[in-house]
């Protein structure tokens, strides 16, 4: 009779210390089944949704929201809301208006030149209901990369924001030679070649647009264009298609987030993190979103607290600018509860949490045409994500040794990539498979096969090569630890150091640039800086090469400092020249730096260079 009760109580026993067992010695095995739940729950509304007839996409979703709550605020924008029902007549009246453009069918491409305002949304949905894939332009280049980012995607239209039309005039000969329409959001336009549109829309009916103008779209037809930073040369077009946009829309519903939750939007619309989980993202969950111009440190708490945000989005420039503000005696008074991004420092995220409240940090890893994404579910202060089995399992990835002088990977005596050890810094590699697929970039073959890696950890096996170095500890949490090859982030932008060079070089008294990135204390990212040199029998004008950078190339992209080298010295290795950075104590050469008040590159002086590291003068 003792025995079964002597049982039971070993059972309880059991049960009662298995929990405790796990937490010491697993703390984090809680968290796994929890996200394992979350991404098994993605996994089965992705596939019944796939499986859907008529197909179904990003812009049905958006449908059926408009239909659950039409009078709900969609977008807020400078004081005015726009709600859900509102934003589909609108969108509506968009597409019918450009229907009505002689230069225009259903299907064709479209440009989109605008900065954030509803307006971009607006259009991007119109553009959805005519079956038009989208190429999203960033609205700071001009000129050269301009007309580049507008071919890479073989656009029929270009509309613009009218606060861009100077930047529109400046490439209008050649739109106008390649028969492009070009339209202006504004109401009146006397330039020759722009049409104005505003004026259109607000005459165009706002009857809904017929299933069958979209009946062509597939879920590998391209649904946006987003650009990242070329490598070599200039951006390149990332094809989005509408398989990854559905993909997409789970990004803030997976971390938490609900139709009562209110998203600051103040991150670029062209880019992935302002259109795809800003944006798509509030549609899948019915948020209403705080739509904002651009980011601004000393307004940022004040409109979360005028609108009652409770999510926020960032990159690792955002969280620091909002530590460097003054302090406030209501810096804890607001409804954030949750940070969306990537890029934060260890020390700025606990600096963060502590001045602004408990707000909880979800920084994840990914990147527009990548193919693997990490998030960290587990609040590790200072990892992009936390790995385990399964995800391997779906998307097989590895680090690899790789050399940063020679920039490419380590290879072993078969010819095979070498896996880094745990606590070792590798290149992040991702298998492509049909799950994982790799879909390149628009009319750019050489720039999608420089992203694939071949014979990796076996004969004949593909890889995307992510270009970033990144390390796993002990408990499975992965770092990012740097950028590799040809491109450094700056301002929350990626710069191609040969896309700048190019353009120095186009200069009247430059012969060679060697342009990269270096690390400034107190800023997030490298700043760019070029070592030169100058053509025979020439003299390195500072004033000259200001306003020749300032025409060609958007402000982040602008080289803060300039080296000048005697010819001979010139293929110092790039690893070098970045550890010498723009200490004019280390270096002999002449140095310059960018001055915007004196419109030239002006002497570096030891002055300044103290004045920088001390934070008093601003790059």
């Amino acid at each position: 009779d003792s025995c079964p009760m002597y049982l039971l109580s070993i059972i309880l026993a059991t049960i009662l210390v298995i929990p405790f067992t796990l937490k010491t010695f697993y703390p984090y095995v809680w968290m796994d089944i929890l996200y394992f739940r979350d991404l098994l729950r993605i996994l089965v509304r992705f596939v019944s949704r796939r499986r859907r007839r008529p197909l179904f996409f990003v812009l049905d979703r958006f449908l059926e929201q408009r239909s659950a709550h039409p009078d709900k605020p969609f977008i807020v924008f400078e004081n005015e809301a726009y709600s859900y029902s509102y934003t589909d007549k609108r969108s509506d009246k968009t597409a019918n208006a450009l229907q009505a453009q002689s230069g225009y069918q259903a299907g064709d491409t479209v440009a989109l030149f605008m900065g954030n305002e509803p307006a971009f949304m607006f259009t991007w949905l119109a553009l959805a209901k005519l079956g038009s894939p989208v190429a999203l332009l960033n609205h700071n280049i001009r000129s050269k990369s301009l007309l580049h980012c507008f071919n890479c995607c073989k656009a029929k239209v270009l509309i613009a924001a009218s606060e861009l039309k100077e930047a529109v005039e400046d490439v209008l000969p050649s739109l106008l030679d390649q028969g492009v329409t070009v339209l202006l959001m504004t109401k009146h336009c006397d330039t020759p070649g722009i049409e104005s549109f505003s004026d259109k829309v607000d005459e165009a009916s706002d009857s809904p647009l017929p299933r069958f103008l979209r009946s062509h779209v597939t879920f590998k037809s391209p649904a946006v264009y987003i650009y990242t930073s070329g490598t070599t040369g200039l951006p390149k077009a990332a094809v989005v298609n509408q398989n990854r946009l559905l993909t997409a829309l789970a990004i803030l519903s997976s971390n938490g987030v609900t139709s009562s939750d209110v998203i600051y939007v103040n991150l670029p619309l062209y880019h992935t993190a302002g259109f795809l989980i800003g944006f798509i993202g509030a549609i899948e969950t019915g948020s209403t979103i705080i739509l904002k111009r651009k980011f601004s440190a000393s307004q940022f708490w004040d409109d979360c607290r005028k609108n009652s945000v409770t999510v926020i989005q960032y990159i690792g420039e955002v969280m620091r600018y909002l530590c460097s503000t003054p302090k406030r005696e209501n810096d804890k008074g607001h409804k954030v509860r949750l940070a969306i991004g990537n890029g934060v420092r260890a020390e700025i995220w606990r600096e963060f949490v502590s001045r602004f409240g408990n707000i909880q940090i979800k920084e994840f890893y990914a990147s527009t045409e990548g193919n693997v994404g990490f998030v960290n579910y587990a609040g590790r202060i200072g990892a992009v994500g936390r790995v385990n089995f399964l995800h391997r399992k779906l998307f097989p990835y590895t680090l690899i040794q790789y050399d940063t002088e020679r920039d490419e990977p380590v290879r072993d005596a078969n010819g095979l990539c070498v896996e880094s050890l745990t606590g070792e810094t590798g290149l992040l590699v991702s298998k492509i498979t049909d799950i994982a697929p790799f879909v390149g970039y628009a009319q750019n073959e050489e720039q999608t096969e420089r992203k694939r890696l071949r014979n990796v950890l076996k004969k004949g096996d593909l890889y995307f090569n992510s270009g970033d170095l990144m390390k796993i500890d002990k408990d499975n949490f992965i770092y990012f630890q740097d950028r590799v090859g040809d491109t450094f982030r700056w301002k929350g932008e990626n710069v191609a150091t040969t896309e700048v060079s190019d353009i120095l070089t186009i200069s009247d008294c430059l012969k060679e640039a060697n342009v990269y990135g270096v690390q400034v204390p107190g800023h997030e990212g490298r700043i760019g800086m070029a070592a030169v040199t100058v053509m025979e029998g020439a003299q390195f004008d500072g004033s000259k090469i200001y306003e020749h950078v300032v025409s060609y190339l958007p402000s982040y992209a602008r080289p803060r400092f300039i080296r000048i080298q005697v010819t001979g010295t010139f293929k110092q290795m790039k690893v070098k020249l970045v550890e010498e950075s723009f200490d004019p104590g280390r270096i002999q050469d002449p140095l310059y730096i960018l001055d915007d008040k004196e419109r030239s590159y002006i002497p570096l002086t030891a002055q300044v260079y103290s004045g920088i590291l001390s934070g008093n003068i601003k790059l």
